[in-house]
């Protein structure tokens, strides 16, 4: 059976709920090849080399693509030794993602390319793996998920903290502190959530761009036209290629960029605000260079229940919880030594750990949730972080990145998605006009 007969029958097959009585291993044999889905990388720097994405096995390999040649010969050499054979090197991601016997797209391309390739991945059927950030802008997300679920692509962002793993400087999962949120015991009114040192929000402003960088000689081997992709051109030079990209606006946003998702997702899930977005972004610290990265004091992120997120770069909130709520009971991380999270009263009484064990296990536990990507493809089931809640956490840092940019804070329209009556925000917001062609016209056409 050939890959474009198995996918055209299994989407087919789950929209009737054939999958619910028949197991793929019935259909093709548990250990028959085309029982697995097939997957391809559209880059292959250091990301792609996580057991995420080549060492991932729970679907075939077969394929990728860069732009760099040199990335392209490590990426064959690495996919023979963890096992996959001598798979196929695409010369580049149109011609991968065209090709009718992959299944599932992995994009482990800088944040500047992933909207574009999302959306002509799923336009061209395929389900898709994304690296975080899902997109740079809002506007980018919005398209993503329009297109997605206009295709009925299976999509995922690489995060995984709101399902699985401790919680970034927290020591526990996130479900327990879901389960504080939503059976109430915060109090019925907003909750004031501080991130900032435990979360990491400082340890990378390192990745800052250079205000003068010095043009040099393109390496052999690179397009760097099409590294650029979307984004506006530049001349080359080896701090804009490196890993160093990211303290550029135009293809990420420095050390917030490339890891708010993975603190912000978790917390908008705990917060159980997966389908809402801040109504007011506020910001202090210094007004950012037009095109180099710096670093910023404190963002608050507010959503129209009055409920506060505050990203604390300058440290200033360091021995704030967590969380606080409206009826002063705060959620700290594990101590050292602890089993779980600790919970403070507003008289300043700590909560014993017999206490917080025995409430946490008398609390009914949050829905459960679909964190098999491939069962995702599967069975036709939406992943538990796909275009839809990622979209919406996205959205968080987003918003808090054209305020950083603006050097003020603006309010927000969760609803219609726009700024309210700023202009100067809302180009921010949406880039479209910034975007070289072909790729415009690919996203947004």
């Amino acid at each position: 059976m050939q890959n474009t007969t198995r996918r055209q029958f299994l989407k087919g097959a789950a929209a009737v709920g054939a999958f619910n009585i028949i197991p793929a291993k019935v259909l093709w044999g548990a250990e028959a090849p085309s029982n697995q889905l097939t997957r391809a990388l559209i880059g292959f720097g250091e990301i792609a080399h996580s057991a995420n994405h080549l060492a991932f096995n729970g679907s075939r390999l077969v394929g990728l693509t860069d732009c760099y040649a040199p990335r392209v010969a490590a990426g064959l050499a690495a996919a023979e030794k963890a096992g996959w054979g001598r798979i196929k090197a695409y010369r580049n991601f149109i011609e991968l993602i065209n090709d009718p016997g992959v299944d599932i797209v992995h994009i482990c391309t800088p944040p500047h390319w992933h909207g574009v390739q999302s959306v002509m991945a799923a336009k061209a059927g395929k389900d898709i793996w994304c690296e975080k950030p899902m997109t740079r802008t809002v506007g980018e997300g919005r398209r993503v998920r329009e297109v997605i679920q206009a295709k009925g692509s299976m999509f995922r962002i690489n995060t995984w903290f709101r399902f699985q793993d401790s919680f970034y400087g927290f020591g526990t999962p996130v479900e327990p502190i879901r389960q504080i949120v939503e059976n109430g015991l915060l109090g019925a009114g907003p909750i004031k959530c501080v991130f900032g040192e435990g979360q990491g929000f400082t340890w990378k402003f390192g990745w800052s761009g250079r205000v003068q960088d010095r043009a040099q000689a393109i390496p052999k081997g690179l397009d760097w036209d099409m590294w650029l992709g979307p984004a506006p051109w530049k001349p080359y030079s080896d701090h804009r290629f490196g890993t160093s990209f990211r303290g550029y606006w135009d293809y990420d946003s420095g050390g917030l960029g490339d890891m708010a998702q993975h603190y912000l997702d978790p917390l908008q899930y705990l917060l159980c605000k997966d389908d809402a977005s801040p109504v007011k972004i506020d910001y202090r610290g210094l007004k950012q260079h037009p095109e180099a990265v710096g670093s910023f004091d404190r963002f608050t992120l507010t959503y129209a229940d009055g409920t506060e997120v505050i990203l604390d770069g300058d440290v200033s909130l360091r021995d704030e919880p967590l969380l606080r709520g409206v009826n002063g009971l705060c959620v700290y991380k594990k101590a050292e030594g602890g089993k779980t999270l600790r919970i403070r009263e507003a008289d300043g009484t700590w909560w014993s750990e017999e206490k917080v064990l025995k409430t946490l296990a008398e609390l009914p536990k949050p829905a459960a949730q679909q964190t098999d990507f491939i069962d995702s493809c599967m069975r036709r089931r939406k992943f538990a972080l796909n275009e839809s809640n990622g979209f919406r956490s996205s959205t968080m840092f987003n918003l808090a990145i054209v305020a950083w940019r603006l050097g003020r804070g603006f309010e927000f329209d969760p609803d219609t998605l726009h700024a309210k009556a700023d202009e100067a925000a809302e180009r921010f917001l949406y880039q479209d006009d910034m975007m070289r062609e072909p790729w415009r016209t690919e996203m947004f056409g």
